[in-house]
């Protein structure tokens, strides 16, 4: 059966209510939790950027069933690959088992910050093979010296390394990055719903009970106008698709990106309004595509508690018989 998750948008909202949300998400039936991984929202109307892995520490001390996760971090620019082991080290014991590392190759809008340049895709995809070669051996907890190409990890150990490690999330999107990274992840993360990713994934991934976790939009508000609006307003960067996504710099090239999208382009590919039938039929093609987990996104912070609070059991009840 696919499992529903509940998106922690940190572009959207301030820490203290992504918290506050993550502990309701958990009350009302949500199975898994995914926070993204941003140092800047993609447009200003959305307005928020608090650093995750904070919030990530604090979401697992108030909840005790929903797995947690990244989607995701980018573990080879704004930050160290042995950083990151030991951030994700950390975050699966505090969580007593719950936590899964989604990493990517990243998107300029968060990475350029440290002034180390935004490389092309395939080296940016090489980085991200030896990030994760370093984070699996730092997860035995034994003493790693690493001496790649990109990085180097001179004789570092993470002391508090769960046992077993912290299983790793691949997002992909294509023949390049499947024959690079899926042998190297436990699970695949793809925002389309791709059935050829999921095949692709299979053919080049050793062993079985890998997730497919994937990512859906909604704007729910009883009032379709409303949605619709503010699905323009914080989401139009979405229609640029992740290729041309990943080189914007900063959020004032998204609002120039995106400048002509108009509300009813958002609307014929985001599912907004109050009819939790549509909302829920909007996630259909990543069940039809195979995928075993579906994060949902409600977008703008505006109605996310009255979301959580009078929507999300009716929509996860619709979303489970589908």
């Amino acid at each position: 059966m696919t499992r529903f998750g509940y998106t922690l948008m940190t572009e959207q909202s301030g820490p203290r209510e992504l918290v506050r949300y993550a502990q309701r998400a958990e009350e009302v039936g949500f199975d898994f939790e995914v926070s993204s991984d941003h140092y800047s929202p993609w447009l200003t109307t959305q307005g928020h950027a608090p650093y995750a892995w904070s919030l990530l520490g604090a979401v697992a001390a108030v909840t005790s069933r929903v797995d947690l996760m990244t989607y995701v971090t980018c573990p080879t620019i704004r930050y160290h690959p042995a950083v990151v082991a030991q951030k994700a080290a950390t975050m699966q014991l505090l969580s007593e088992g719950r936590f899964t590392l989604g990493l990517g190759s990243g998107e300029s809008l968060n990475e350029h910050v440290v002034g180390e340049g935004w490389p092309g895709v395939d080296q940016r995809q090489e980085m991200l093979v030896e990030a994760i070669e370093i984070i699996r051996a730092l997860h035995t907890g034994d003493l790693v010296t690493y001496d790649g190409a990109y990085f180097r990890v001179d004789s570092a150990r993470v002391w508090d390394a769960p046992e077993g490690g912290v299983p790793i999330g691949v997002a992909v999107s294509g023949e390049s990055s499947l024959s690079r990274l899926a042998p190297l992840g436990d699970h695949l993360i793809a925002v389309q719903p791709e059935a050829d990713l999921l095949s692709g994934w299979e053919e080049h991934h050793e062993g079985g009970g890998s997730r497919k976790i994937g990512q859906v939009p909604i704007s729910w508000d009883p009032d379709k106008d409303t949605a619709i609006q503010r699905a323009h307003e914080e989401f139009r960067w979405f229609a640029g698709g992740w290729k041309v996504n990943a080189d914007l710099p900063t959020p004032a090239g998204f609002a120039a990106a995106s400048q002509f999208v108009r509300p009813e382009d958002v609307a014929a590919s985001i599912p907004c309004g109050p009819d939790l039938d549509e909302l829920a039929e909007g996630v259909r093609p990543f069940l039809d595509a195979g995928f075993t987990d579906v994060a949902i996104v409600q977008i703008g912070d505006a109605r996310q508690q009255e979301f959580l609070d009078q929507v999300a059991e009716p929509l996860l009840e619709r979303l489970r018989a589908l």
